[in-house]
């Protein structure tokens, strides 16, 4: 006997009372008769594996022994029992009371274990527990499995595994080493109830069998109920399901329900998936519909070691072409592609794409397909073009870099009208070391851009119609502001810019806080405006060269004063910033495309510069002056408040000047003296927080903008309210002032059951225009939830938008399967 096994006996004898009948047994034929059993065992429990989505029965939890320590044994047995008795005479071992058995990372307890070698079979009864190195735990109370591994049974079983699933029988039989028979299984994802184990879970599947292949890996169920609670539900006579050793596996997925057009016509879907390899794998879904005949799609998906990328396809041969009479729709082949992937060069770069093609712009709405898959999408706000993009992007500690050109594929037909970029590239890096003690930092970005045709926005009513809008005149000064504005102009468009900031805060001995700043800016452009009907009264028409260089210093300063009393603290903040540049040259001259946005509020008071984009760049001297107040409370909770003002110093107004889309124009700040803005916070612990935001005239005090927003955020509620009050915008368009309540909240009614909703009510109309209702359950087996959404959307060459309603219900068990039904409609502009 070598040492190791003498060790092994050694710890055996100690812990055993060993006794003979009839002739003595060896020690060694002892151990051998117990690695006998444990190999057993092992196999056992991959026999009795249990279904990588099922679940199972109610059950009452075994006496739990202590955990068995783990034992690195090189392929040998530790046996640890109360009693070992072997009999030579009738070659038999048994072991007898809390019997332990540990083998390569398996573990076996029972209260009695025989190994017969005469019939050459293991047989464990009482409280059998077997874990093996997965975590998966095995419960019976008889097993009995013979020594080559290919029949026996197990009685009373129950198996536990890893991820959370459970599967009992009364009785299981294995035969012929690849198949398991589990008689009268039950099968669930979801946990026992803690406080009553006996009671059912949430819910479960019975089968009069459940056979296991091994070799193909599946598992067939006969005989099927679906029961909630303990309540039948649905009676299926026949499923299969792979097991749990299955990550990925061929078959047909849960078929869907297509609510269908009109046009279309009702259909359903049947899903295929096809695990190609490791790697990769694809999605085969034929859409039958009443009217239009088959809808093939099938979706491509690889991963590889740096990145993954997957490829859709559509394509249908319409059987009525003409239900879709006068629009593009009315052909007799319709498809689309799109695909999107993205790899990493290393931790710091990835690169990737985004891509689509259609044979018509009505192709994914008609069918909802694409982006217009899910009609409750983000709330239904359906996009209304779809983007084609490659690009390269990479992160540093203190610096970013990304490149990309866009291509916007237009839903609504008018693609001439949307611009293509070549690309687009930014780049900025803050250095990680001071510039005479201050900060130092750079960006560039580049843009080169182009579009067929011009884009008009007629904003009264007198120009309800773009005749007015592409009326040419030799007078640039024929335009009226307030008659139409160029959103778009065709052409191209190239511009490189590049900037350099410095900026330094020191403190004086009076607490005092100073920082100087300065900043040049170089802007290169070239822009090419075709000489299309009216595009001539905004821009200048044919090639322009520019080169507008930003040259810019100034100076803030902040003087704290804190104050501190028994309550809390109050720290006022006087605030003065002082800019000095030179007027921006070809205002108003040059193309806009990515400066279009303008809101003066407290949020942008002291910006440097306040427009959105590198189209416009701020100019002339400016002075922004104002008062912050924070107060902290000592039993928690802060107010914190803004008001401020900003004034044109010298110089020409940047916002005063119309460009194409009279940017700044109506801002509050395209006068000498901008309107008032403000901004107030409180929130006295984590549960409230309330805010206001306002902008007023600087002359009336009439309020321009005001917003007023409210948050409570409770253990099982939580709401919010959404008022604003916006006055008319006439040059941008607005001609009437916009207000309007926006809500929402959510309500946790029972542990696992939520009711949400949220609505805008316009006041001006005096209507809800738009509201959500929806309802779920959710735990770590089981979701159920449905949704009800009504809002405007943009419909394919639809004008204006309409108000679209659509329901969508949900259901999924884990690891079975989750299945979901949406109905959708849309009436006129209400």
């Amino acid at each position: 006997m070598t040492a190791v096994r003498r060790g092994l006996v050694s710890r055996l004898t100690r812990r055993t009372v060993v006794r003979a009948n009839g002739y003595g047994l060896s020690a060694r034929r002892l151990l051998l008769a117990v690695i006998t059993a444990a190999a057993l065992g092992g196999l056992l429990d991959a026999a009795l594996v249990a279904p990588a989505s099922a679940q199972s029965f109610t059950y009452n939890p075994l006496p739990q022994r202590p955990k068995p320590p783990k034992v690195a044994n090189d392929n040998q047995m530790l046996v640890q029992a109360t009693e070992v008795d072997y009999d030579y005479n009738n070659s038999r071992v048994s072991a007898v009371g809390n019997v332990q058995l540990f083998y390569n990372g398996t573990s076996v307890e029972a209260d009695r274990v025989i190994y017969d070698q005469k019939t050459k079979r293991l047989h464990a009864e009482g409280n059998i527990r077997m874990t093996d190195a997965d975590g998966k735990i095995t419960y019976a109370e008889i097993m009995d499995l013979s020594d080559d591994y290919r029949d026996g049974f197990v009685d009373s079983l129950r198996v536990d595994t890893a991820d959370q699933t459970r599967m009992a029988a009364s009785r299981a039989d294995r035969s012929s080493g690849n198949y398991t028979v589990f008689e009268n299984g039950v099968y669930t994802a979801c946990a026992p109830c803690k406080d009553d184990p006996k009671k059912p879970p949430l819910w479960q599947v019975k089968g009069a069998r459940i056979i296991h292949d091994q070799q193909e890996k599946m598992l067939y169920f006969e005989t099927a109920q679906l029961e909630f609670f303990g309540v039948p539900l649905a009676y299926m006579p026949y499923f299969s399901t792979p097991d749990p050793t299955v990550k990925r596996k061929s078959g047909f997925l849960m078929p869907g329900y297509f609510p269908g057009t009109t046009n279309t016509g009702f259909g359903a879907e049947v899903p295929y998936y096809w695990a190609i390899a490791p790697d990769m794998d694809a999605t085969i879904t034929p859409r039958f519909l009443s009217r239009q005949g088959v809808l093939l799609q099938g979706e491509f998906r690889q991963r590889l070691i740096d990145g993954a990328y997957q490829i859709r396809a559509y394509g249908i041969d319409q059987l009525d072409p003409g239900a879709f009479a006068g629009q593009p729709g009315d052909r007799q082949f319709r498809g689309a592609v799109d695909t999107k992937g993205q790899f990493a060069l290393n931790d710091k770069w990835v690169w990737g794409w985004d891509g689509v093609l259609l044979s018509d712009y009505y192709f994914f709405s008609d069918y909802r397909l694409g982006q217009y898959r899910d009609p409750l999408g983000s709330f239904l706000n359906l996009p209304t073009d779809a983007l084609s993009q490659l690009y390269l992007t990479g992160v540093g500690n203190r610096s970013f870099f990304d490149a990309r050109t866009m291509y916007w594929l237009s839903y609504s037909g008018n693609q001439d009208k949307v611009p293509v970029v070549y690309p687009v590239i930014d780049y900025s890096n803050v250095l990680n070391y001071p510039v005479f003690g201050g900060e130092f930092s750079y960006k560039t970005n580049f843009v080169n851009l182009s579009r067929e045709n011009a884009v008009f926005d007629p904003i009264t009513t007198l120009a309800n119609t773009n005749s007015l809008c592409t009326t040419a005149s030799a007078d640039p000064l024929a335009r009226t502001p307030s008659q139409c504005l160029l959103r778009g102009f065709p052409g191209t468009y190239t511009r490189l810019t590049a900037e350099a900031q410095w900026r330094k805060s020191f403190t004086d001995p009076l607490g005092q806080i100073w920082t100087p700043f300065a900043s040049l800016r170089a802007d290169a452009i070239n822009s090419s405006v075709s000489n299309q009907p009216g595009v001539s009264n905004y821009l200048p028409v044919g090639d322009t060269q520019a080169f507008r260089l930003m040259p810019t210093v100034g100076l803030e300063y902040r003087y704290p004063f804190i104050n501190v009393q028994p309550w809390g603290s109050t720290t006022i903040e006087p605030i003065a910033q002082i800019i000095i540049r030179p007027n921006e040259t070809y205002a108003g001259k040059l193309p806009n495309e990515d400066a279009q946005s303008m809101v003066f509020d407290a949020s942008n008071l002291f910006s440097v510069d306040k427009f959105s984009g590198y189209d416009r760049v701020e100019g002339g001297g400016r002075a922004n002056v104002g008062v912050q107040s924070t107060t902290q409370f000592d039993k928690g909770g802060a107010v914190k408040v803004l008001f401020g003002q900003s004034y044109q110093l010298f110089g020409m107004n940047s916002f005063a000047v119309q460009d194409s889309i009279n940017t700044g124009v109506d801002s509050g700040l395209d006068k000498p003296r901008s309107d008032y803005v403000a901004s107030a916070s409180y929130s006295p612990n984590r549960t409230y927080t309330f805010s206001v935001r306002s902008r007023m005239d600087e002359q009336t005090w009439n309020v321009q903008r005001f917003e007023a927003e409210g948050r409570a955020n409770f253990d099982r509620w939580s709401v919010s309210v959404l008022y604003g009050n916006y006055a008319q915008q006439p040059e941008l368009g607005y001609l009437t002032r916009r207000e309007g309540i926006l809500t929402s909240g959510s309500l946790k009614v029972a542990t696992n059951w939520v009711v949400t909703g949220s609505a805008r009510w316009d006041l001006e109309a005096n209507k809800i225009n738009q509201y959500v209702l929806g309802a779920g359950y959710v735990d770590d087996c089981f979701v159920l939830a449905a949704n009800y959404v009504t809002s405007y959307s943009y419909s394919a060459g639809t004008t204006p938008p309409v108000l679209s309603h659509a329901f969508m219900f949900q259901i999924g068990l884990r690891t079975l399967a989750t299945t979901s039904t949406t109905s959708s409609s849309a009436g006129g502009f209400q």
